[in-house]
């Protein structure tokens, strides 16, 4: 189970938060489920001339709607360049969301800490330098030292595709300490990119362990406390 199941969807409603918060009704909740969709697409995809993203290093997009706007939170490594000289760069942002969408837009940035555990920005920097032609092995080895020094309890690093300019496309996992994929109070985070190369498209999946679920944390909101209490009765050794 451990190798098939996405680990934060795994906890998602357990232990980890919705990335989208909010309720529709019936008849609603298609249509705003692919605005959501199509909100984080255009802020993830979005490129200049040169291929170089616009809005660059954010690690997760969260949404929530009320009445009135829906709020827009992005966790990004690098608030400046989000939001650029006086704010320029934010404002036209939240304009062209309004304009992609119909409603009132609120953006809000949150900085995040420590970029090297945190997987989806792992995954997009190892991205970056395997399309500047980087060995995938050096490349590998050295975002899990980066991820070791800085914590982690874990890291598991997954390459797909054609390797080194390979002929046929092969699989290359390399992993330091643990990776418990199927326990829930194992906080383990997930990250998916491609590198877009000469050969061929090359997936990056990434997962870090960033150690356990303390009781401060005000994760799983919608579980029910029955179901999910926050205190184990018993320490498990792994």
């Amino acid at each position: 189970m451990g190798q098939k199941v996405n680990p934060v969807a795994f906890r998602v409603g357990v232990m980890e938060d919705w990335k989208s918060r909010w309720y529709a009704p019936k008849k609603e909740f298609s249509a705003l489920l692919v605005e959501d969709k199509r909100i984080r697409d255009f802020i993830k995809k979005q490129k200049n001339k040169d291929g170089v993203p616009v809005y660059p290093a954010i690690a997760k997009i969260e949404i929530e709607r009320t009445r009135d706007e829906v709020r827009v939170i992005l966790f990004a490594a690098r608030p400046g360049l989000l939001i650029g000289r006086k704010g320029e760069k934010i404002e036209e942002l939240q304009n062209e969301l309004q304009n992609l969408t119909g409603r009132r837009i609120n953006l809000k940035i949150e900085q995040v800490e420590d970029p090297e555990l945190v997987a989806q920005l792992v995954a997009e920097d190892i991205g970056d330098q395997l399309c500047k032609r980087a060995s995938f092995r050096r490349v590998m080895k050295h975002a899990m030292s980066k991820a070791m020094e800085k914590g982690a309890k874990g890291i598991k690093i997954q390459l797909a595709g054609r390797l080194g300019g390979a002929e046929m496309a092969r699989c290359e996992k390399q992993s330091v300490g643990s990776i418990p994929l199927s326990t829930l109070r194992a906080k383990i985070d997930y990250g998916f990119a491609e590198a877009k190369i000469a050969q061929g498209h090359i997936g990056i999946q990434v997962w870090v362990n960033q150690g356990e679920y303390s009781e401060d944390d005000n994760n799983g909101q919608n579980a029910e406390k029955s179901q999910a209490p926050k205190s184990t009765k018993r320490a498990y050794k792994r």
